[in-house]
C-alpha cells in the first residue's frame, strides 16, 4: 500500500506528538523486535521506533528489516527515529485523507 503525499503529511502530523513505542538496543532489529512491532502496529497503526546507534547504512538495514517483517510503510525518518504505519484491516483507527 503506497501512501500519497497528502496521506504522508497527515500521518506525520499525527506522529509528531507520539513517543517511541519500540526502542532498539545494541542487537538492533531481531525477530523478537519484529514480533513486538507487529503487535504495536495492530493496536496503534502508527508507531515511532527509536533505532539503535550506528551509521546511516546500519540504520537503513534496521528499517528495511522492520518494514519487511511487518509489511509497514515508512512514513518519516529523522536521525534515529522512524515512523511506521500499517492499516489494521479489521478495525481501522486512523481515517486517511484521499
Amino acid at each position: 500500500m503506497a501512501l500519497s503525499s497528502s496521506q504522508t503529511r497527515y500521518l506525520r502530523s499525527l506522529a509528531h506528538d507520539l513517543s517511541p513505542v519500540v526502542l532498539l538496543g545494541n542487537k538492533g532489529a531481531t525477530e523478537a523486535v519484529v514480533k513486538e512491532l507487529n503487535q504495536a502496529l495492530d493496536i496503534h497503526e502508527l508507531v515511532k521506533v527509536k533505532l539503535s546507534g550506528g551509521d546511516k547504512d546500519e540504520r537503513q538495514a534496521q528499517i528495511d528489516m522492520l518494514t519487511g517483517g511487518t509489511q509497514a510503510e515508512k512514513v518519516h525518518q529523522i536521525g534515529h527515529v522512524v515512523v511506521l504505519f500499517r492499516r489494521n484491516t479489521d478495525e481501522p483507527k486512523i481515517a486517511l485523507p484521499r
